[in-house]
């Protein structure tokens, strides 16, 4: 049996009787990834998936079975990936992108939110690569941020969409595969919409998809960009 502490919640699953070795949870985009050894592998995953489909169903978490070879491997692939964004956009050299990965950073966006002393701290790193760090990566999502801006023109999304607050480049992205290309358009929806629901029919509850789902939106998050949408466009 599996069972994870985290905040208030508790989630229980029943893999028995495998053994699981680690648990990786993502809250923010409600994914759990459980470790455990290549002998247990079948019997977490039980007959045809059942186990893994039943827990998924018990915690409304995505599970992820990985054995501990797998894991490695996918830790070392996240590894290289994160270290040659960080040398590709940044200009460092590899030494210093591995050094920032293994540090805990993830993104160029936490680099340029971190304190120059919380980066100084960092074993090899002086005051003045610090500075020289948080410009670089500053600049890099200005020019990103403008890039997305100009694709999402060309793909004729409208700028009052593009600039209405809350809404990242990734949302209107997203917003776009599902036709929602002007502030009309979106002020039109409602919060389920955006963040997803529940339905039964015929005594049987289902889940209904919401646009912005990925991005874990709160109920209160999706009403205020809704309500700041429709004020604008209704005035």
């Amino acid at each position: 049996r599996l069972r994870c502490d985290w905040s208030s919640d508790v989630c229980s699953s029943d893999l028995a009787p495998a053994e699981i070795q680690k648990v990786i949870i993502d809250e923010q985009n409600k994914r759990l990834e459980a470790i455990l050894s290549e002998e247990n592998l079948s019997k977490a995953i039980g007959r045809r998936g059942q186990n893994v489909r039943l827990a998924s169903k018990l915690i409304n978490y995505e599970i992820d079975i990985l054995t501990e070879k797998e894991e490695s491997e996918k830790r070392q692939l996240e590894f290289k990936v994160k270290t040659e964004i960080f040398v590709k956009n940044l200009e460092v050299d590899e030494t210093l992108g591995q050094l920032l990965v293994a540090e805990g950073f993830s993104t160029i966006e936490e680099i340029s939110k971190a304190s120059s002393e919380d980066i100084v701290k960092i074993e090899g790193i002086d005051a003045n690569t610090a500075k020289e760090l948080k410009e670089r990566a500053k600049e890099y999502l200005i020019k990103e941020k403008e890039n997305i801006k100009k694709k999402l023109k060309d793909l004729g999304v409208d700028d009052n969409l593009i600039n209405h607050k809350g809404l990242t480049p990734g949302m209107l992205l997203t917003l776009r595969e599902k036709k929602i290309k002007t502030l009309k358009d979106f002020a039109e929806l409602s919060t389920d919409e955006l963040i997803g629901s529940y339905d039964e029919k015929k005594g049987v509850k289902y889940k209904i998809d919401g646009y912005l789902e990925e991005f874990a939106l709160t109920k209160a998050e999706a009403d205020d960009l809704i309500i700041n949408a429709r004020n604008i466009v209704f005035k």
